[in-house]
């Protein structure tokens, strides 16, 4: 043979170190699919601190939250999901409120806290777009003894 040619070996021929290659090389594989994959999840989820008594008993102050946000996030909130959503005085902050009714023509959402008495919600500032929505409040991850999954029932009675 000459130095032009190449020999292939036959089938079933594998070196240990032909095995090893092929196994590190799909393990490398994997494991970039699974960072991926998590990395997307990262960017899909939100993590929020309660800071104020607006959504007592539900929610209190110190409470920590998670957050599923678009593209998971439904694009129509049904009433009594608790949402996270933009501050319309403040864009910088973010309110956690249970929507109390939906336009459907206009898009926008009433949202309120569960105490009247100590929310600031769409009674002081009016409806807000679907669009400041962030995302659905799933989980209450601290502090521990009152951790679990939601949906919380309605803390406040809507008339």
């Amino acid at each position: 043979m000459g130095p032009d040619v190449a020999t292939l070996p036959s089938p079933g021929t594998d070196t240990p170190g032909d095995r090893r290659i092929r196994y590190t090389g799909a393990t490398t594989v994997l494991a970039l699919v699974v960072i991926a994959v998590i990395g997307g999840l990262g960017r899909s989820v939100r993590r929020v601190e309660v800071v104020g008594r607006s959504m007592a008993p539900t929610f209190l102050p110190g409470d920590r939250l998670v957050v599923l946000t678009r593209p998971f996030a439904p694009r129509s909130w049904p009433v009594g999901t608790v949402v996270a959503v933009v501050d319309p005085r403040d864009p910088s902050r973010t309110l956690v409120k249970r929507v109390a009714a939906v336009d459907r023509t206009t898009g926008r959402l009433d949202v309120r806290g569960d105490d009247p008495g100590a929310s600031t919600d769409s009674r002081a500032f009016g409806p807000v777009p679907s669009s400041s929505v962030v995302g659905r409040v799933v989980y209450r991850y601290a502090p521990a003894g009152r951790t679990g999954p939601g949906p919380w029932p309605t803390g406040y009675d809507r008339t």
